[in-house]
């Protein structure tokens, strides 16, 4: 399920809350496991380390008020004094006057397989000035991912290998080859990390969260987690209920273990259709700007005939129809997208594929990180959970699922195939669940038109988390929505993580305002006017 778009002091041992930690498996039961008392060791060490925040190395490319440092972890829990992984950090303190520090808050953008490291960042921005003047703020690179004990699966050149085709109705001659690629991809992945593969998963990836707190210095996390951070960080919650201090939850994974992670594809799929349908019907509101069509079917005809065009004759060489989809699937996540986009499919319908290709071809340079996060996501989806392992159950289910939502349908199973292939132990997923009193109120964030996490989600979150509350932005699809530009969504992020304070149990927000058009005339205008302050 690909999830994603969207901070300490270190204290002594003794202020430390370091209880044992029990885990609570899918039969309901509730017993103390070795992963468990292996997290236990490993805060205890690195509590006694802290980090040693210095300089950013030159390949985070981060300005010098950004600090960063790394933190050990076990690679694998139930053996804490085996091999150690290090993940790098990066945070920079709290703004404001230190009577005023409330600690670190750590930040996850989702994935899997995406790092924060660039989120301290944010605290220069208007949106995160004031939480920033009271908190450290903290990103990470989980493991896996960057310089984290990195997984690669295959050739980077070779993951963004283009012009590729994306067929909305696949024949049987290429499912078979998207079949052997998957069986490919997945034996790579078993070859080039051995036995280290199946220690990538999203139970270790809350177990390092806890760990990282540790190190920080913090009795109780704070923690600002997007999209499939609100998974793991829904774990975190579950298996360390007495370790949080603050948590939000933005943009939220449906956490049912009978989701995770097969059929959360599956309804991530159907959402995506409804949210091309909400572009396709902006764009079409302003036919007078794009000249696509009057009406959303009409502006699908115009993405047909530059589809076709493109399967015909890649753009720049390197342009095709999968390039093509991959654009527009983004203007599923974010409609900020929606102008640039649509400018992109006016300008190459006319002749003009500079704007497409821009946006389309593949950016060689980030080749290396882009294999990387697709290796981080894969192996934590397939060995979180089991997923069926005959293509039969696959082909059924999304032949009749791309019935009704074929824009996303097979592109999601191309994704995640190699798991129907997947050599490493697959884990059952946790039951989350909290009882009364037993977590601290927690925030949940939502769009209720999100498509990469549809907000069924939120809702079985908030059933599951008790005394969690529910911010919803109603009719509106953007995916990861604290810091953004909704007014109302932010100031109930501030009250929470500033002061506590959250609504009885649900509150809603009107959307934040549309994109606004900027036609090409109007653009050349303003490239002819002087500058003026």
């Amino acid at each position: 399920m690909r999830t994603s778009a969207k901070y300490g002091a270190v204290a002594g041992l003794s202020s430390l809350v370091l209880t044992s930690v029990t885990v609570a498996p899918a039969d309901g039961t509730t017993t103390t496991t070795a992963e468990s008392r292996g997290t236990v060791v490993a805060a205890e060490r690195a509590a006694a380390a802290g980090i040693d925040f210095g300089r950013c190395p030159a390949v985070e490319k981060l300005p010098d008020s950004v600090r960063c440092g790394t933190v050990k972890v076990p690679l694998d829990y139930a053996d804490p004094s085996g091999r150690q992984i290090e993940l790098t950090v990066s945070r920079v303190p709290a703004s404001g006057r230190k009577s005023e520090r409330q600690g670190a808050l750590v930040y996850n953008p989702g994935g899997p397989g995406a790092s924060s490291m660039t989120f301290p960042l944010a605290a220069e921005l208007p949106e995160w000035k004031r939480i920033a003047e009271a908190y450290d703020i903290v990103g990470y690179a989980p493991r896996g991912v960057g310089r984290s004990a990195p997984l690669s699966c295959q050739d980077p050149e070779d993951f963004l290998k283009a012009p590729t085709q994306a067929p909305t109705h696949p024949s049987l001659s290429y499912k078979k080859e998207r079949i052997a690629q998957a069986r490919a991809y997945a034996d790579g992945c078993a070859k080039r990390n051995g036995e280290a593969l199946r220690h990538y998963t999203s139970l270790n990836n809350a177990r390092d969260l806890d760990v990282l707190r540790a190190a920080l210095g913090e009795q109780k996390l704070t923690f600002v987690g997007a999209s499939y951070g609100t998974y793991f960080g829904a774990l975190y919650a579950t298996m360390f209920p007495s370790h949080v201090r603050r948590m939000v939850f933005d943009s939220a994974v449906n956490p049912d273990p009978k989701q995770i992670w097969y059929r959360n594809n599956l309804d991530q799929s159907e959402a995506f259709e409804s949210r091309w349908a909400d572009f396709r019907a902006w764009v079409a509101r302003h036919h007078e700007t794009y000249g696509l069509g009057t009406t959303a079917e009409e502006v699908a005809h115009s993405y047909e005939q530059a589809r076709a065009r493109l399967a015909q004759e890649p753009a720049g060489g390197t342009v095709g129809p999968g390039q093509l989809h991959a654009a527009f699937l983004g203007a599923g996540y974010y409609d900020d997208y929606w102008p640039l986009r649509a400018t992109a499919l006016s300008e190459y319908l006319k002749g003009n594929p500079e704007p497409l290709i821009a946006q389309a071809a593949p950016d060689r340079k980030r080749a290396k990180a882009a294999e990387n996060g697709n290796a981080v996501y894969t192996a934590v989806e397939c060995n979180d959970a089991p997923w069926p392992e005959d293509w039969l159950t696959w082909n059924v289910d999304n032949s009749l699922l791309a019935q009704r939502a074929p824009f996303e349908t097979w592109d999601n199973v191309w994704m995640n195939l190699p798991c129907a292939f997947w050599s490493a132990p697959r884990q059952r997923p946790l039951e989350v669940a909290t009882a009364p009193g037993e977590l601290p109120p927690t925030l949940i964030l939502a769009a209720e038109r999100d498509a990469a996490t549809p907000y069924t989600g939120a809702l079985e979150l908030q059933r599951r988390l008790a005394g969690s509350v529910l911010i919803t932005e109603e009719d509106a699809g953007t995916h990861g929505i604290g810091g953004g530009r909704n007014t109302c969504v932010n100031d109930h992020l501030e009250d929470y993580l500033l002061r506590g304070e959250t609504p009885v149990r649900r509150a809603s927000c009107a959307p934040h305002p549309e994109p606004d058009p900027v036609s090409l005339d109007r653009r050349a205008e303003q490239r002819k006017l002087p500058h003026t302050v």
